[in-house]
């Protein structure tokens, strides 16, 4: 009889551990008998669920309050963790009290071995989440709302760039010397360039640019706005559709302007039909884009000849992108290349 007195000691002091620690806890804590009754809820239980401490001890968890404990699902839950031992992890469940407002709550929960396995505890740890799940859902929706304010502002941007474009073409048209249409030509081209790249981000998700829709719109404006005859001289765009940053996409599209445009201005003198052609690639970190004409090709005095406005944006946007510019004889035309080689990682 002795040992049965020695284990029924040690369980009964195990048992009083437990009590004292929950009892104790800072924390919504419940210890539940096998039957599911409450047998000690901490301090912090009962005030984050206004109930009554003393009355608590030896009632069904399920009958506290006014019944809004008596969930199917927390039930089925706590009934399967008392008899084959499965805990909870994160269940989550809202606590609806008839004279308060409707909680989150997050349940998880244990059963202890005690020496002896009649004695069925299980220990019920409750978070509530209601203000991070509010906090959570505000930020969503402050989130969503500055995506649709920033999109509205490029709407606007892209909207007033295309005023510009028109007043500029207006200019054109009045201008009276063909070196000050050329030049109000090429202001044009740039804002229209600046503006598709608005547009596309107007229409994307974050800050991400479709650079083959990108581009092709670009070139699109860009004919329309410099090409009388679009039969006479052709852009077409050779590009996969990947999504790049949009400050990528700025460099690229104002690189490509300049190159269309100096391939306009000296590949097809003279009336002389041709094409143009932009290509975009880009993987793993190396990109190219290659704007290639069909025309005259380059004057036999390049080397010498000073390098014009368009020329100099050209080097300066492919210095901020880390890349390099060439230009060969395509024969016939001209190919200028901007590229950059992904960096190899050391070993």
């Amino acid at each position: 009889m002795k040992p049965v007195a020695a284990s029924t000691s040690k369980e009964d002091a195990a048992l009083s551990l437990t009590v004292a620690v929950v009892a104790s806890s800072h924390g919504p804590l419940l210890l539940l008998d096998g039957s599911l009754n409450v047998v000690v809820a901490s301090k912090s239980f009962s005030r984050a669920f206004n109930i009554d401490p003393d009355a608590v001890v030896g009632r069904s968890l399920f009958a506290l309050g006014q019944g809004e404990w008596n969930v199917p699902q927390l039930r089925s839950l706590l009934t399967a963790t008392a008899v084959d031992g499965l805990p909870i992890q994160d269940y989550e469940f809202d606590l609806d009290r008839p004279d308060a407002t409707s909680r989150r709550l997050s349940v998880n929960a244990e059963r202890l071995s005690y020496l002896d396995l009649d004695n069925v505890r299980l220990v019920v740890a409750v978070a509530d989440l209601t203000d991070a799940r509010a906090d959570e859902k505000a930020r969503r929706r402050l989130s969503r709302e500055s995506e649709l304010l920033l999109q509205e502002v490029r709407h606007r941007i892209a909207n007033s760039l295309q005023l510009i474009a028109t007043v500029l073409l207006q200019g054109v048209r009045h201008a009276r010397s063909e070196e000050a249409r050329g030049l109000l030509r090429d202001a044009r081209s740039r804002m229209l360039s600046v503006g598709a790249l608005e547009r596309q981000l107007a229409g994307s998700v974050g800050d991400e640019v479709r650079i083959g829709a990108y581009l092709t719109t670009l070139c699109t404006n860009i004919s329309e706005a410099i090409v009388a005859d679009a039969d006479h001289v052709s852009i077409e765009v050779a590009s996969d559709d990947a999504s790049v940053p949009a400050a990528f996409a700025a460099n690229l599209g104002l690189i490509t302007t300049e190159l269309v445009i100096n391939a306009l201005k000296h590949a097809f003198p003279d009336g002389r039909p041709g094409k143009i052609t932009v290509a975009y690639t880009g993987r793993d970190g190396s990109w190219s884009l290659r704007v290639t004409d069909d025309g005259v090709g380059k004057p036999s005095d390049s080397a010498g000849a000073a390098a014009g406005i368009g020329t100099s944006i050209v080097q300066a946007l492919a210095r901020q992108l880390d890349a390099a510019v060439e230009t060969v004889d395509a024969h016939p035309g001209v190919s200028v290349s901007i590229s950059k080689e992904a960096v190899a990682n050391a070993s």
